[in-house]
């Protein structure tokens, strides 16, 4: 089992490198330009050369920072974004969480404190006002992503992922309640700080946000994390939404498929103002998620009373 986890690491990892690729080359055709396309075939050994000069750059520390916070927030960024991959049941002998779900919200709310060590660590005013804005919007944003799961658990009864892989094996929960989908998808853009909502990397205000002192490998760790970060959700997605096998080349193409569409996102939508970010959290997003919830315990009350 450790070690099936370790080479879903390794493919995760691998996949991480191919997904930054995949973006600067559907951001250049969006922008109507070609994008990486020099080193190997078609550019796809552009990630491998990105990853070397990385790693080879010079690693700054600044004078005035909190050592132990200021290193260990990356590694501990990363590591929290792999270790959620052993929620996704995707069979050949690694883990099967009964109580996957709670597992899931427990380290997403723990990817809180990294950000925040990372901004306030750094000893930097954009370092603070960055992890200050990610930690204030994270928090909004997981309160709609926990009431659209639990309107999901009521329906399947359990907190294995599994169960909700057998639940759609006829029809997607996704054509069951499409404007819940779009609030679960919307949420894992605020969640991960993603175009039209990274003001915790506004360039115009904040210049990189709170990674602003990093460079070489803390700098990497940061953007691993939150590259796995987006194939995670991507992978938690097609779970709740699209059901079916989690094995084989049809849970591949739906991966790439909704990965594709948060790159999308990010080549069409501008950013928001902050102010309507939050109003819609709490404004919208939560009444809807509520609403839902509220309709699911009914619809499922009055089936039991019929049976």
């Amino acid at each position: 089992m450790i070690v099936g986890y370790l080479v879903l690491m390794v493919c995760v990892l691998v996949g991480v490198a191919f997904l930054t690729l995949l973006e600067r080359k559907v951001l250049g055709y969006i922008q109507i330009r070609k994008g990486p396309n020099k080193l190997g075939i078609m550019g796809l050994a552009q990630p491998f050369s990105d990853a070397v000069k990385l790693f080879v750059k010079e690693q700054t520390f600044p004078s005035m920072s909190n050592f132990f916070p200021y290193y260990l927030s990356p590694i501990f960024m990363l590591f929290i974004s792999l270790i959620l991959w052993s929620v996704i049941p995707l069979g050949f002998g690694l883990f099967s969480l009964e109580m996957g779900v709670l597992f899931f919200l427990c380290c997403l709310s723990l990817g809180v404190y990294p950000m925040m060590g990372a901004g306030w660590a750094s000893n930097c005013k954009y370092s603070l006002l960055g992890s200050l804005r990610a930690v204030a919007q994270t928090i909004s944003y997981e309160v709609s992503l926990a009431l659209v799961l639990l309107s999901y658990i009521l329906l399947v009864e359990g907190f294995n992922f599994m169960s909700f892989c057998e639940f759609q094996e006829y029809i997607w929960f996704f054509w069951l309640s499409i404007p819940l989908s779009m609030v679960w998808f919307s949420s894992c853009l605020a969640e991960m700080n993603r175009t039209p909502f990274d003001f915790a990397e506004g360039e115009s205000e904040l210049v990189s946000g709170f990674n602003t002192e990093y460079s070489s490998g803390g700098f990497v760790l940061i953007f691993m994390a939150e590259y796995t970060s987006i194939l995670f959700m991507s992978g938690v997605s097609i779970v709740l939404f699209m059901g079916g096998s989690m094995v084989g080349v049809s849970f591949c193409s739906k991966l790439v498929l909704v990965s594709f569409i948060f790159i999308w996102v990010r080549g069409t939508l501008p950013r928001l103002r902050y102010d309507k970010l939050m109003y819609m959290a709490w404004k919208s997003f939560l009444p809807l998620a509520l609403n839902y919830l509220i309709f699911f315990i009914g619809m499922k009350t009055i089936f039991l009373g019929w049976l």
